[in-house]
C-alpha cells in the first residue's frame, strides 16, 4: 500500500510597503500638481518610469507607486501592476505619471492604448482614472489626457439581474455531467 504525502498549501500575505517619501502637502487637482510633486523627479530619470498617484477623494496623495521602470524609449505597464498599490491603499482615485527622457511629450500609441484599457478597467474597480500625464526630459512641458479630452468614460454597464446574463461558451450554462 502507497503512503501518500499530505498536500500543503502556503498561506501567504500582502502588504504595502512604505519606501522613502516624496513630500507633498499639495492636493492634487489639476495636471500641473502632479507634475510638482512627481515630475522632477522622473524628469531626472534617464529610462521610462511610470508611477500610479493613488488619492483620497478630495485629492489628497496617499502615495506614490513607481509601477514600470523600463527603457529608454518604454515601460512595459500591466493593468495589475498599477492597480496593485491603488487597492491596498484604499484609494479613492488614481493618476498615471510617466516621462518620457527623450523631452518630446507627445504620447505615443502604447501611452494612448494604455490609457484606453486602464479607463475601462478602472470603472469596472470603482477607482477612477483622473489623468495620464505625460512630463518631459527637462520637465518644462507636459501633455495631459485630460486637459486634451481624451479621457472618455467608457459607457460600462453590469446587468443586475443574473437571469439576464448570457454567456458566450453555452456550454457553461449546460447541465454538469456526471462522473462515470
Amino acid at each position: 500500500m502507497e503512503i501518500r504525502e499530505s498536500f500543503q498549501l502556503d498561506v501567504v500575505s500582502v502588504r504595502l510597503v512604505r519606501d522613502a517619501p516624496l513630500f507633498s502637502d499639495r492636493k492634487i487637482c489639476r495636471p500641473e500638481d502632479a507634475v510638482a510633486v512627481v515630475g522632477e523627479v522622473l524628469g531626472e530619470m534617464d529610462r521610462e518610469v511610470l508611477c500610479v498617484l493613488n488619492l483620497k477623494e478630495d485629492g489628497t496623495p496617499i502615495n506614490c507607486n513607481f509601477a514600470s521602470i523600463g527603457a529608454i524609449n518604454k515601460a512595459i505597464a500591466e493593468p495589475r501592476e498599477l492597480f496593485k498599490s491603488a487597492i491596498l491603499s484604499n484609494a479613492a482615485n488614481m493618476i498615471l505619471v510617466h516621462n518620457h527622457p527623450s523631452g518630446n511629450v507627445m504620447p505615443s500609441k502604447e501611452d494612448t492604448m494604455l490609457t484606453d484599457r486602464i479607463l475601462k478597467l478602472t470603472d469596472l474597480l470603482g477607482i477612477p482614472l483622473l489623468d495620464h500625464v505625460i512630463v518631459g526630459g527637462n520637465n518644462r512641458c507636459y501633455f495631459s489626457f485630460h486637459e486634451k479630452k481624451m479621457m472618455e468614460r467608457p459607457k460600462i454597464s453590469v446587468i443586475q439581474n443574473y437571469e439576464q446574463l448570457e454567456f458566450k461558451n453555452q456550454a457553461l450554462a449546460a447541465e454538469p455531467k456526471r462522473g462515470r
